[in-house]
């Protein structure tokens, strides 16, 4: 008898634990449908959102405690986080931190070890992506993991840097240089931090080592004043957040492909595009802002002070300043998710200066950009067309500042909001041109929307960097004619 209740209640129990599980997965299913977005997206807004009390519990519980505490803590959210989300292809970022910290320690600060990182690393990443890719954007295992992969080749990086004499280091490579042998949880903690995990940023492992540290303060023995830094953006990720939910019903990339799209004119087309280009971002911008704040909160996002003394937030800053999209050029919104600019420009651009060639090694830089966001042509279209936007602006900017005409004409007061009107419109129509290769992914679906506009962002470029030199020649004379002018 005491057998058969025990049967029975171990059936109840296993019968209760998948009407739990059901139940929850019907309740987020009905959310998620409820609010117009799928579960996978509702559960990763969820568990960034879950930053903010873990945030609040490190502050409040575990600052200035032993670091190994903090590490714990820092891999069981991290972990958590991943299994809400993922499930068990939660292992392919285990088996990928072990092996990374296997590579540290036997390979040593080799130039060996960097390389071997890369490479496995990357083609770690590259296998997920051909093995789950689908003609949609779809929030799989390989979304966080690509963040992680550019963690880890960080980590080799400034390790290799730390074994290294500093005088032949520049401040940069000093201030990531790691000087000690980072055991397997600090790995761990550094790669699993609930604040990055899923979306970024991307930091530095001495940065990291910092806030376990209670080293990022801004009061010597207090806990940061960084609440308010945190909701400010909270807050202004709540707005895109709701701008994204009210929007997205009415303006989607779908109806770039349809027959309507195409029978309306030309300008419309082009406005659509540049309307919905600049929505696009929003969903991405929520993001940042949202991990941002957490960041903050915890202190991670503290980068020392002014001038005149305030502390500053911003160290773990997808943009700069209150207004993410705001860009200074017609390239900046399109490199705002490419990777963290600092930490990128320290791994991958200004390692490859032995090229001797600037172009060169941003084409690369960008190539890199391309295969670390997939493998769809349409990442490779966006990132191409970034480079010579890039080399295109740089040119225009050259002209203007050499020729004394264009000079003149461009320090008019009275024609700078003009000016500004023409750079945004350019600005925002041909980020939108990127950045439907970008969302649209496979050759057939953005050939088809950039054949509905003639290729307008090719063939505006192109011959711009072909036009432009000739322009320069026209315009700017020989330093012996401008010195006799003078």
């Amino acid at each position: 008898m005491a057998s058969s209740a025990e049967g029975d209640e171990g059936t109840v129990v296993a019968l209760a634990g998948v009407l739990q599980s059901g139940f929850q997965e019907l309740s987020l299913n009905k959310l998620a449908t409820s609010l117009g977005a799928s579960e996978q997206a509702l559960r990763l807004i969820i568990s960034i959102f879950l930053g903010y009390p873990f945030a609040l519990f490190y502050r409040h519980y575990l600052f200035y405690k032993e670091t190994y505490l903090i590490h714990l803590f820092h891999t069981f959210t991290g972990l958590s986080i991943a299994y809400f989300n993922f499930g068990n292809q939660l292992y392919h970022s285990l088996l990928c931190i072990v092996l990374q910290f296997l590579i540290l320690r036997l390979m040593g600060r080799t130039i060996t070890a960097v390389l071997t990182t890369f490479c496995f690393q990357m083609a770690y990443l590259l296998a997920g992506y051909y093995y789950t890719a689908t003609g949609n954007y779809d929030i799989k295992w390989t979304m966080p993991h690509c963040v992680l992969t550019l963690k880890l080749i960080g980590l080799a990086v400034d390790y290799f840097d730390g074994g290294k004499d500093q005088n032949s280091l520049s401040s940069e490579q000093q201030k990531y240089a790691i000087r000690g042998v980072p055991s397997l949880l600090e790995v761990a903690g550094f790669s699993y931090f609930y604040g990055a995990f899923l979306v970024g940023p991307q930091f530095s492992m001495n940065h990291y080592m910092k806030l376990v540290q209670g080293e990022l303060i801004d009061i010597p023995g207090k806990i940061p004043n960084s609440i308010i830094p945190a909701l400010k953006r909270l807050s202004l990720g709540l707005f895109y957040l709701v701008g994204y939910t009210l929007l997205s019903p009415h303006i989607t990339e779908d109806y770039l492909l349809t027959e309507d799209y195409d029978n309306h004119p030309f300008w419309f087309r082009c406005m659509y595009m540049l309307i919905w280009g600049k929505f696009v971002l929003y969903k991405y911008v929520t993001c940042w802002l949202v991990t941002e704040g957490v960041c903050i909160l915890t202190g991670l996002g503290f980068n020392g002070f002014e001038e005149k003394g305030k502390a500053k937030w911003d160290a773990c800053a997808n943009m700069k300043g209150e207004d993410p999209e705001a860009g200074g050029g017609m390239q900046g919104p399109v490199s705002l998710r490419v990777a963290p600019p600092t930490l990128f420009s320290s791994y991958i651009f200004k390692r490859l200066k032995f090229l001797g060639n600037k172009e060169l090694s941003q084409g690369l830089s960008l190539l890199f950009l391309a295969l670390w966001h997939g493998l769809h042509s349409g990442y490779l279209v966006c990132f191409q067309m970034e480079f010579l936007i890039v080399i295109v602006e740089r040119q225009a900017a050259r002209l203007i500042q050499e020729s004394p005409t264009l000079s003149k004409l461009a320090a008019i007061t009275v024609l700078q909001p003009f000016y500004y009107l023409v750079q945004q419109t350019i600005h925002w129509l041909f980020m939108g041109y990127s950045m439907t290769a970008f969302c649209l992914f496979t050759w057939d679906k953005w050939l088809k929307v950039y054949k509905s506009i003639y290729f307008l962002g090719h063939i505006f470029f192109l011959s711009l960097l072909f036009i432009l030199p000739y322009i320069h020649k026209a315009m700017v004379p020989r330093k012996e004619k401008l010195k006799k002018m003078e």
